[in-house]
């Protein structure tokens, strides 16, 4: 019975850690002057396309060519990358999307060696998304 005991102690124990663990990470949301910018490419074809070029580099070895967040590299990352096809990401505002891509959020890392104009297009292109969830 003290073996029973012991091994329910530790197993409660690393529970609880992963709890605590899971509590202490950060949400990745942006502040409300983000959602307030204004995206300067929006409906522009060009821009569009032009996003889905850099897309293709930046971002689909760990988002996926469709934008599901199963690309090569997502297995083994710390954190799962975003589903750019879900209600929860094509919900922000373009401003917000524009801020996680500049700013980035561990194992993301920020784009902030991109222009504001590659960043926007890649907005553009990432509202695309939404329409190849099937």
């Amino acid at each position: 019975m003290g073996k029973l005991t012991k091994t329910s102690t530790l197993f409660a124990f690393a529970i609880t850690i992963c709890i605590v663990a899971f509590a202490q990470q950060k949400k990745f949301v942006a502040p409300a002057t983000a959602d307030a910018m204004q995206n300067p490419l929006k409906g522009k074809e060009t821009a569009t396309t032009n996003g889905k070029l850099s897309y293709t580099t930046y971002c689909v070895p760990c988002h996926g060519d469709k934008g599901k967040g199963n690309g090569v590299a997502a297995a083994g990352l710390s954190t799962p990358p975003a589903d750019h096809t879900s209600a929860k990401v094509q919900d922000q505002t373009d401003g917000a999307i524009f801020w996680k891509i500049y700013t980035g959020n561990s194992p993301m890392p920020s784009y902030k060696t991109l222009t504001q104009t590659q960043i926007w297009e890649l907005v553009n292109y990432i509202r695309t998304l939404s329409k190849s969830k099937k």
